[in-house]
């Protein structure tokens, strides 16, 4: 018992040691100006004792310690987290649109690594890797009992090299099993063509450091070329998002000069901001350049349709959001993902991070998109998506919206906000093939040019209106 004793103490030594070290004094003192709790701090020196004096096997103190950390994050919300050297790196390299994996956004759901989206022309991408899918073994090590961060150094690695996937797919009896060889990923976040005459489309796929550079040149090739464009459409469907300043800027690109694109509100001073279609906001140069300042005008002013659906989260749902309330688009598809939060980067000692949710986003008239998102103006079902979408809102410990009670729900569980959908398949899972986005298949983006061009918009595919059951007439 002495012994146990000693090493509590020893242990409560690091954990101060810990807390100093990582500034988590400085930021609860800021917060809550509140002395630390004793009584769980005694709590947990007494565990870190029991485990050091009677665990199976020997556990180093640098273990114990950091797998405390990222319990503590991980237990707050899906998208806090602690970043050890690798996992910090690898973000850093992630946000430059280059590294080196199979190029899967995932997170973490029960235990599993659920995939978020497959990147476009990634190994994953083209070897059918779904959103919702479940990664329940790494090669032979199976994944529950992982953290996110483990999970994400086994898929990453060097070019050409194998790894096999096990993977739990709603609607099928067995586990998948799919071999992926690792490349280099390079994102392509911005695509463009001119779908028919007058009629252009341009894609952002991920918000990265250069999206806005690459968004200016496809724009103003495009506009160079059709000089009396008569609509355009931006497609953020399956975008998860990525850096803030650039949906800041992309929204920027279609608003007037100093427009309100976004504010954000958390419990810190700092975490309380607007964010305005000025270059200060949106420019990442120390010297203030308008990275937008050379579109051409008309930019400004063409008629513009934003298509979203159930994968459009974070970034993507603030340009959506800004576009929408400043009635500058028309939006077009199905209920975004609902991702409202805002996650800070926050470095520590030795090269590692943590991130940390901070503030919710809220649009510039006021909605918070936290647990929402953003329902479309015009509801427009994808007849090839025979996904069932999981949305933040269906995250276990997922942050409530905050402008809601309850998060939107009534006592049993159920949405008490009309405007919030949950994506259903259109079709049975073997019927269409999923639509290439931009193609002639691509049923939303042909009703939004339909609305463009002041036509009929159709909310399904007749084709898929044709095989639904009609309904049972009542007595």
């Amino acid at each position: 018992m002495q012994k146990l004793r000693n090493i509590g103490l020893i242990a409560l030594g690091a954990v101060a040691g810990v807390l100093i070290s990582l500034n988590f004094q400085a930021i609860a003192d800021r917060a809550t100006r509140s002395s630390l709790p004793i009584e769980e701090l005694r709590a947990f020196t007494e565990v870190f004792g029991a485990i050091k004096s009677n665990y199976v096997e020997p556990v180093e103190d640098k273990k114990l310690i950091t797998e405390a950390i990222n319990g503590m994050l991980t237990g707050l919300d899906p998208h806090s987290a602690y970043l050890d050297q690798e996992a910090f790196r690898e973000l850093q390299v992630g946000t430059q649109g280059q590294f080196g994996g199979l190029g899967i956004e995932v997170g973490m759901e029960d235990g599993f690594v659920k995939v978020i989206s497959p990147i476009e022309d990634t190994p994953a991408f083209k070897a059918g890797i779904k959103p919702n899918d479940l990664i329940i073994k790494l090669d032979e090590t199976p994944v529950k009992g992982m953290t996110l961060n483990d999970a994400v150094k086994r898929m990453r690695g060097k070019p050409n090299t194998t790894i096999t996937l096990t993977i739990s797919r709603k609607g099928e009896s067995a586990p998948l099993t799919v071999t992926l060889t690792r490349a280099i990923i390079r994102v392509q976040s911005v695509k463009s063509k001119v779908i028919e005459p007058g009629y252009g489309w341009v894609r952002v796929s991920q918000f990265q450091e250069a999206t806005t550079e690459h968004l200016v040149k496809h724009l103003a090739q495009m506009f160079k070329q059709n000089p009396n464009l008569k609509g355009l459409v931006l497609d953020l469907r399956n975008d998860p998002g990525g850096l803030l300043h650039g949906a800041v800027a992309i929204s920027s690109a279609f608003l007037p000069a100093k427009s309100l694109i976004v504010s954000t509100d958390g419990r810190a001073e700092d975490a309380k901001k607007k964010f305005f279609a000025t270059p200060d906001d949106y420019s990442r140069s120390s010297r203030g350049d308008d990275v937008l300042k050379q579109l051409p005008q008309a930019v400004k002013t063409v008629p513009m349709v934003v298509l979203v659906n159930g994968g459009s989260a974070s970034a993507s749902e603030i340009v959506a959001g800004a576009l929408q309330d400043h009635k500058r688009a028309t939006v077009i598809g199905t209920q975004t993902f609902g991702k409202g939060s805002v996650q800070t980067i926050m470095p520590l000692g030795n090269n590692t991070a943590i991130k940390l949710t901070t503030a919710r986003y809220f649009t510039p008239g006021g909605r918070s998109i936290q647990a929402l998102g953003i329902k479309p103006d015009i509801v427009v079902e994808d007849p090839t998506d025979t996904l069932t979408r999981v949305r933040e809102a269906d995250l276990t410990r997922h942050l409530l919206n905050g402008t809601k009670p309850e998060d939107g729900k009534d006592k049993d569980g159920k949405d008490k906000d009309p405007a919030v959908q949950r994506t259903k398949p259109t079709a049975q899972p073997g019927d269409a093939k999923p639509a290439e986005l931009g193609s002639k298949d691509d049923f939303q983006l042909q009703q939004a040019i339909a609305h463009l061009k002041g036509e009929p918009v159709k909310a399904v595919s007749p084709t898929v209106a044709a095989t639904k059951p009609a309904a049972t007439p009542t007595n």
